[in-house]
C-alpha cells in the first residue's frame, strides 16, 4: 500500500518532466536556504534564469560563486554524476536528486547478526531498483553483492549513512562512492520519527502480517536458520528484509512530494505515488510466534 495524501492534485507529471535539481542552488558555495528562497522569489527559479536579464539579489562575491557553481553543476548533470550533488547537498535536501537519477537508483537494506560492524556479520541484503528485487544470503550468494551494487549510481536507504553503508564497506572491504539519499534525514526534517516502521505508520503504510517482525527478531531468525537449515525460517527473514527495502520507494516518493510543499514548484513537480511490488517471500507466522514466545526474545539475549 502506498501512502496517500489528501489534497494532492491529480495529473502528476512523469519523472522525465521533473527537474527539481535544476531549480536548486543550496549546493553552491555561499548559497544557503534563505538566499535560495530569495532567488526563487526574485524570479530566478532555475539555473537558466541566471543567464537572463533578471537582477540577481546577491552580493558580488556570492554572484561569482553562483555563476561558477551553476556552470559546474550543469557539467556534472550532463555527465550523469549524482555523487557531485549528493556530497554538496545537506542530507535532508538529498531528495532533490531523485527524479533526475531515479533510473540509476537502488533501494537497499541489510540484516546482520548484531549492530557492531567489527564483531558482527551481514546475513542478508536486499536490493530493489524499482523493477527487480534481488536478495543475497550469507553462505549462498552474498559475494555477488559487491559487483552488483556497482551497476547503480544512487543508493537509497533509511539510516544507511550511519549503519548499512559503513557496515557493508567494512564487511566487504570496499568503498561505496555512490550518491546517497538517506530517508532518515529527509523524513526527520518533515517531522517524522520513530524509525523506519514508525515513519511508515505515520504515512499510512501497513505491513500486514510482517508488522510484528523487528530487527532483533531478524537476528534470532538467522540464528535459528543457521542451526536448523529450515527454509521457512530463511524465507521469513527474507520477507522482512524485502519489506524493509521495497517500502523505501513509497517513502521516497512521499517524502519528495512533501518536501516540494516547501518550494514554489509543488504543483508542477509533483510525482505520482509508487506501487510496492509483491513480496516474493512469505513469512511463516508459526515460526515468528515460536521465536517470540522464547525467553531469548523477551530478554533481549
Amino acid at each position: 500500500m502506498s501512502p496517500h495524501f489528501d489534497g494532492l492534485p491529480d495529473g502528476a507529471k512523469s519523472a522525465r518532466d521533473l527537474h527539481m535539481l535544476t531549480n536548486t542552488f543550496v549546493h553552491i558555495q555561499g548559497i544557503g536556504a534563505i538566499t535560495e528562497k530569495r532567488l526563487w522569489e526574485s524570479g530566478i527559479r532555475n539555473w537558466g534564469s541566471v543567464s537572463g536579464d533578471l537582477p540577481i539579489p546577491v552580493s558580488g562575491a556570492r554572484r561569482h560563486f553562483l555563476l561558477n557553481g551553476i556552470e559546474e553543476s550543469r557539467r556534472h548533470l550532463d555527465d550523469g554524476n549524482p555523487a557531485y550533488f549528493s556530497k554538496l547537498l545537506p542530507s535532508n535536501q538529498a531528495w532533490r536528486i531523485f527524479p533526475e537519477f531515479r533510473n540509476s537508483a537502488v533501494y537497499l537494506d541489510i540484516e546482520t547478526t548484531g549492530l557492531d560492524r567489527v564483531c558482527n556479520a551481514i546475513t542478508t541484503i536486499t536490493l530493489y531498483d524499482g523493477q527487480v528485487i534481488k536478495t543475497y544470503v550469507q553462505g549462498q550468494n552474498l559475494d555477488e553483492f559487491a559487483g552488483d551494487i556497482q551497476r547503480y549510481q544512487v543508493i537509497i536507504t533509511y539510516n544507511g549513512k550511519s549503519f548499512d553503508i559503513p557496515f557493508i564497506e567494512s564487511f566487504f572491504d570496499i568503498r561505496l562512492n555512490h550518491a546517497q539519499i538517506d530517508l532518515r534525514y529527509v523524513l526527520h526534517s518533515l517531522g517524522f520519527s520513530g524509525g523506519l516502521k514508525g515513519c511508515e505508520r505515520q504515512l499510512g503504510v501497513d505491513r500486514g502480517e510482517l508488522r510484528d517482525i523487528d530487527g532483533f527478531l531478524a537476528v534470532l531468525l538467522w540464528d535459528e536458520y543457521r542451526k536448523s537449515g529450515d527454509r521457512k525460517v530463511l524465507d521469513t527473514l527474507l520477507a522482512y528484509n524485502v519489506q524493509d527495502t521495497v517500502t523505501l520507494e513509497n517513502l521516497m516518493v512521499a517524502a519528495y512530494n512533501l518536501k516540494l510543499r516547501e518550494t514554489p514548484f509543488y504543483q508542477e513537480l509533483l510525482m505520482p505515488d509508487s506501487m510496492a511490488p509483491a513480496n516474493p517471500y512469505e513469512a511463516d507466522l508459526k515460526t515468528v510466534d515460536r521465536i517470540k514466545n522464547n525467553s531469548r526474545y523477551w530478554n533481549g539475549l
